[in-house]
């Protein structure tokens, strides 16, 4: 089919390639403009937009689709369909329905548990046990369209939101493909959302990601790796030369119980207000990401310690 691709982040890239490989026509692809990045804050496209660029994929970089120049730009391409994928704008209905079959998204999540903007991380941040992709028809309200297909994805013990954002978008770029192919061969089926069960993954910002360790013990390991890797929930620790912040990339919930804040053992086990979380990868402010015991032989965070 001849296809408009929109997406902006790397969870995109996937499924453009994907389709890019079942030989659809890609006929453009849309993202958010280049942006600044690195320490330099040159501005550099977005990975779906140096994605396209390397296969020779017209690229454009609306600041809005809303713009009447927009629209009939992307009414002009004549689509048979528009996938798609972690954009970054809300689309008019005007765009939505410019396609001749319409326009699809891909959503990391089993709807409607999760419309918005962050159902990966909020999923294990509230301690689901199994999470899925699904390939939906794009309405105007917030991820409310009919689904199409479902993929579902187990979130492990130890699972992260780098982990799981992984697996989510290798399941994603395969189910697209799959219902690209249904959907031109009308054997579709769209199932509408249930009323029940609505949540809303509001975006994760970086001022809420310190820890509070009064807080119960299965809530802070959720945080933790639903904040892994970015913006990374972090927590202060005592030094000679005063307290440096350290973000917790990676943890385990263990029944174990003292003074919310304090170390149990010599091997960050750390008190909650319900339980105590094990810290087994974390990166001390300026430095790189280490595992538990590399961190420890270098920093020592001895039994009594009382963190920040």
């Amino acid at each position: 089919m001849r296809l408009a691709f929109l997406g902006t982040p790397d969870f995109a890239v996937s499924a453009l390639a994907a389709i890019v490989a079942a030989g659809h026509e890609v006929a453009c692809v849309y993202s958010q403009p280049p942006a600044p990045r690195g320490r330099g804050h040159e501005l550099k496209p977005s990975p779906v937009h140096a994605f396209a660029e390397s296969h020779g994929i017209a690229v454009r970089t609306p600041v809005s689709m809303r713009d009447p120049a927009e629209i009939t730009a992307f009414a002009d391409l004549n689509l048979d369909a528009a996938v798609v994928v972690a954009f970054g704008q809300i689309l008019p209905a005007s765009v939505l329905d410019a396609p001749r079959l319409g326009s699809f998204n891909v959503h990391g999540s089993l709807l409607p548990r999760w419309r918005g903007a962050a159902p990966i991380q909020r999923a294990i941040m509230a301690g689901d046990s199994v999470t899925g992709v699904q390939v939906m028809r794009m309405t105007e309200g917030l991820d409310e369209g009919p689904v199409l297909s479902t993929a579902t994805v187990p979130i492990e013990a130890l699972e992260t939101a780098g982990t799981l954002h992984d697996k989510m978008a290798a399941a994603g770029a395969e189910l697209i493909v799959r219902t690209l192919a249904d959907i031109e061969a009308g054997r579709a089926v769209e199932m509408p959302q249930p009323d029940d069960g609505v949540t809303y993954a509001k975006k994760i910002r970086p001022q809420h990601a310190r820890l509070d360790w009064t807080k119960p013990g299965p809530g802070l390991d959720g945080k933790i790796r639903g904040m892994s890797p970015f913006p990374g929930a972090w927590f202060e620790l005592p030094t000679e030369k005063g307290p440096v912040r350290v973000k917790a990339l990676l943890s385990a919930f263990e029944d174990a119980a003292g003074e919310p804040g304090v170390t149990l053992d010599d091997r960050l086990l750390v008190a909650t207000g319900e339980g105590a979380v094990r810290l087994l990868k974390v990166q001390r402010e300026g430095r790189g990401p280490q595992d538990a015991e590399t961190f420890l032989r270098g920093t020592p965070v001895p039994a009594g310690t009382r963190l920040g």
